[in-house]
């Protein structure tokens, strides 16, 4: 298992986008900007049931993430395992993220819609231009 560090915590602590990697029934890869986070468990981000990138990881729970520093393309990390799915607190999550990339409660929520965390145990971690 691999880890974190400080300054790849840091990084993703910022409000960058990250593009998410699933695998599709056909063995294709599915990729799909989405909001990110980390905390004490790792990195994190929100789906709902019946969303592509749900379904995909239910089948198949290899996931990788990407953030790039919009500022400096030469600047990100990339976070790959196996997902962990639990729905358990996804209405606070959903809320947590919206709050910090545009500074209010999800304001998308569809009636009946269960909101699903999704977190990425890191197996594997890259990163690039963190040093400077």
């Amino acid at each position: 298992m691999a880890t974190l560090d400080e300054k790849q915590r840091e990084f993703l602590a910022n409000p960058y986008y990250a593009v998410v990697s699933t695998v599709r029934d056909d063995g294709s890869v599915h990729n799909t900007v989405v909001w990110v986070d980390v905390d004490d468990e790792g990195v994190w981000f929100n789906t709902s049931i019946g969303r592509a990138k749900e379904r995909h990881l239910r089948k198949n729970p290899n996931v990788s993430i990407m953030v790039v520093d919009p500022a400096n393309a030469y600047r990100w990390v990339s976070v790959s395992g196996t997902a962990e799915l639990r729905t358990e607190g996804g209405d606070a999550g959903i809320d947590h993220l919206s709050n910090k990339f545009i500074g209010k409660d999800y304001p998308y929520r569809q009636p009946g819609e269960v909101r699903v965390t999704v977190r990425i145990p890191a197996e594997r971690v890259e990163a690039t231009g963190l040093d400077g």
